[in-house]
């Protein structure tokens, strides 16, 4: 029936009724999909500004940025070693709007060192890995150590009297003087500093004879002559510093391989389509000549893609724990 032949009352009521139908009805679930993402982005870095975790995220972010075609604003929230951050994108809503670039000491070993730690690497939806990083065991200037040998040769002739400091209690960089510790059959104290700074500080004094450092910050010091470097935690030299040993060179730690990984995570539950849109951008971005060229100068490799992220995150916090039951760590 037309409806021109409806009186006009009945006609507009049906015109409506047909409208609000439309309105009302389920949108397609491509045409859902699609609207991702239609506003900001918010990346969590668990560390203040400054350090290797948050350069890795604001590269990071400026390429997702193009990619997805809104803005990707990195968000610090600092404390914990990362945890308080990890906990916020735990808790935010599965919507994509809020990511983050989180490393090993939050995402793995975090759990495994304080009871207050609620989540666990299974709680996030691991979009992948980004980057890794070695991590440098070095020396005092003063301490008058220049290798490997004189630094075992020191440290077994008098067991106990020497230390090695870390940015903090249970952080990768605690676990990588303990690794050593094991591995060289050594008996040091471990000294836990609030930061790299005020390791960098003691060991330019002079007043801590070891430290382990990322290699992005030990990097400059290195190079300036401060420190001395011993070797790099990963099985082979850093692209970065060719010139630095690896410790596995040396048979007291042929078996030693530990770095630093940062990787893009989002809250549990995030919607399968999300999860894609994010996989394929994240590694369109990784090949953009001019992230590649930020990280690697930094000290990073940038990472190839991992099929089964979820079993590279189990894996990480087994061999971690390996390390934090050896060591005793617990908060």
């Amino acid at each position: 029936m037309k409806l021109s032949k409806l009186p006009r009352r009945a006609a507009f009521a049906l015109a409506t009724g047909c409208l609000l139908g439309a309105w009302l009805a389920p949108a397609p679930a491509m045409a859902q999909g699609d609207a991702w993402p239609s506003r900001p982005i918010t990346l969590v870095v668990g560390y203040p500004p400054g350090g290797s975790t948050d350069l890795t995220g604001r590269v990071v972010a400026e390429q997702l940025a193009r990619k997805l075609g809104v803005p990707v604003v990195v968000e610090n929230v600092g404390g914990a070693g990362g945890a308080i951050g990890a906990q916020k994108v735990v808790n935010a809503a599965p919507d994509g709007y809020t990511l983050m670039l989180g490393a090993n000491n939050e995402v793995a070993i975090a759990r495994l060192i304080s009871p207050a730690v609620r989540y666990t690497e299974k709680d996030f939806t691991p979009i992948g890995l980004v980057a890794s990083q070695p991590m440098v065991l070095v020396a005092s200037a003063a301490s008058g150590v220049k290798n490997v040998d004189d630094f075992l040769q020191r440290v077994k002739a008098q067991p106990g009297r020497y230390s090695f400091g870390s940015s903090g209690v249970g952080t990768g960089l605690h676990l990588a003087g303990e690794l050593v510790k094991q591995q060289g059959g050594l008996f040091m104290t471990h000294i836990p500093y609030r930061g790299v700074a005020p390791l960098t500080n003691d060991l330019l004094g002079g007043s801590i004879e070891y430290g382990v450092f990322v290699l992005s910050s030990g990097l400059p010091h290195i190079r300036s002559g401060k420190v001395v470097a011993l070797g790099v935690t990963e099985k082979k030299r850093s692209p970065a510093a060719p010139e630095i040993p690896s410790l596995s060179e040396h048979a007291a730690f042929r078996n030693l391989d530990i770095n630093i990984w940062f990787a893009l995570l989002a809250p549990p539950r995030l919607p399968a389509p999300i999860a894609a849109r994010l996989r394929t951008a994240l590694n369109e971005s990784l090949q953009a000549p001019e992230l590649r060229k930020k990280l690697e100068d930094s000290g990073s490799t940038i990472a190839t893609p991992v099929a089964d992220m979820e079993g590279f995150l189990a894996s990480e916090t087994a061999k971690y724990k390996k390390i934090v039951d050896y060591a005793g760590i617990r908060e």
